[in-house]
């Protein structure tokens, strides 16, 4: 892999290769933090939404556990709590009287419903794996960031082969604070070595784009899940149709731009 000491000199490297040479083959896969210090800058990607196109699967398996309640869910209220931790988001769609007991039960039936659903046909998304090599090659150090159980992390990181390419996951349970919180991209920063200013998050929602600004990062949003004016009022710098369209480059051309 190259070696690259700056920004400067990463944006260089992104600009030569990001089309006239096709992009390494990865490496073998970091630990949290290895060789961080050798790195210049870390890229945080969300996971559903971003990396796997996961919003149907989570609608029918939220869809199976009303019914086995006997409640009734409403897309809107789905939708408007996409990105968040279940402890949040439950409570938002199923009434606010719920006991503690009956949040982590209703959490724990949804999640084993989707493992079901995705592990059938993992949605990983068009362009995903092309471009964590284009960021590797250009010396990016790459972490996830995602609101999930350990559970589905792992679904997603071992079903898609996609671990190599990760130094660092962070999940739902790392961190006390869910999105709109920085806590889940700050401690993914962390494990990867890489002070919060020379990092940029990949998210879909909201919750995620505002979640990166608090941590003082750069945040691209995608718009698979919610429209380009809504990550854009969430403090998105930037805003792309997938991550098909992103790069390398573009997310140096970011970072080389204080965070305001």
């Amino acid at each position: 892999m190259v070696r690259i000491a700056t920004i400067e000199d990463a944006l260089v490297y992104a600009n030569e290769n990001s089309e006239s040479q096709p992009a390494e083959k990865a490496e073998t896969p970091l630990q949290g933090g290895e060789e961080a210090t050798a790195m210049s800058f870390g890229v945080i990607f969300d996971m559903d939404g971003v990396m796997v196109l996961t919003e149907e699967a989570h609608w029918q398996s939220w869809q199976r556990v009303a019914a086995d309640r006997g409640d009734e869910l409403s897309y809107e209220s789905f939708a408007s709590s996409f990105g968040q931790v279940n402890a949040d988001c439950i409570p938002l769609m199923f009434g606010s009287g719920l006991s503690a007991e009956e949040i982590v039960r209703i959490g724990d039936d949804k999640e084993r419903a989707f493992r079901e659903i995705i592990a059938e046909d993992l949605p990983l998304a068009p362009g995903l794996i092309e471009l964590l090599a284009d960021l590797r090659a250009a010396g990016a150090l790459l972490a996830v960031g995602s609101s999930a159980p350990p559970e589905n992390v792992d679904l997603v990181l071992d079903a898609g082969g996609l671990r190599e390419h990760f130094a660092a996951a962070v999940d739902a349970t790392q961190v006390s604070r869910g999105k709109p919180a920085p806590d889940v991209f700050l401690r993914a920063a962390e494990l990867l070595g890489i002070a919060p200013e020379l990092c940029a998050v990949i998210e879909d929602a909201p919750s995620g784009i505002a979640a990166a600004r608090a941590a003082g990062m750069k945040a691209v949003g995608v718009e698979t899940t919610h429209a380009a004016e809504a990550l854009q009022e969430a403090g998105a710098d930037a805003v792309v149709a997938d991550v098909a369209s992103l790069g390398a480059a573009l997310l140096l051309e970011l970072l080389e731009k204080p965070v305001t």
